[in-house]
């Protein structure tokens, strides 16, 4: 039996990331221990977990170094890796949108120059190539919400889950790119190579997310 190894994005898809795995069937008892490792083993050795970076994800599994991976639906977007993207997990549910102060709801998309702040420059570049308008984009790490209150930007592209964080700093939603929630994917030859190990568990996963389904709609 191969080695499956499964790339997993550190922060805020982690945990739900562990849950549905373990009720998959996969051993996440080391992982969970408090620990500064990011390398772990199911007890039988057959799966291999690994913590990186949610932008990494894409990569160690697009280069075959990891077989399968859990990341949001916008990394796979502003990452455009060469993946199958196998199941939409249905957890770490939020929006990917335009926002920018509530004044300018109807003006800045007339503006001959628009600056846009961003973490996903990709994302933002094809989306308002889609729509004809040229930006500029500027690419931040941190609180790009910063971009229209310092007048750095006019609006911003980030990914919003309540809306709490914009409407304290006194932005709003003035256009929805798309839904983002976790994604399973898997690289495209280990599909074929190591089909008898991977194709159950993604059975099994598949099953967890459909009956958590559900129970929710129960």
């Amino acid at each position: 039996m191969s080695l499956i190894t499964i790339a997993l994005a550190k922060g805020r898809l982690m945990e739900e990331a562990v849950d549905v795995l373990e009720a998959a069937g996969v051993d996440c008892g080391e992982l969970k221990e408090p620990s500064r490792k990011l390398i772990f083993f199911t007890p039988d050795q057959q799966i291999r977990m690994i913590l990186v970076k949610p932008s990494d994800v894409p990569t160690y599994v697009e280069y075959g170094i990891a077989d399968m991976g859990i990341v949001g639906k916008d990394t796979l977007l502003e990452e455009g890796r060469s993946l199958y993207e196998m199941l939409d997990l249905r957890f770490g549910q939020c929006r990917l949108v335009v926002a920018g102060f509530p004044e300018k709801q109807d003006m800045w998309i007339t503006r001959s120059h628009t600056r846009v702040a961003t973490k996903y420059p990709n994302i933002a570049r094809n989306y308002f190539a889609r729509k004809g308008k040229n930006v500029e984009i500027i690419k931040l790490n941190g609180s790009v919400e910063l971009g229209p209150l310092t007048g750095l930007s006019d609006v911003i592209v980030d990914i919003v889950e309540s809306g709490r964080t914009l409407k304290e700093n006194g932005l709003v939603i003035l256009e929805e790119i798309c839904s983002i929630s976790a994604r399973l994917v898997v690289n495209r030859v280990s599909l074929k190579t190591k089909h008898t190990e991977i194709k159950p568990l993604i059975d099994n996963i598949q099953m967890v997310v459909e009956e958590l389904q559900n129970d929710k709609i129960n």
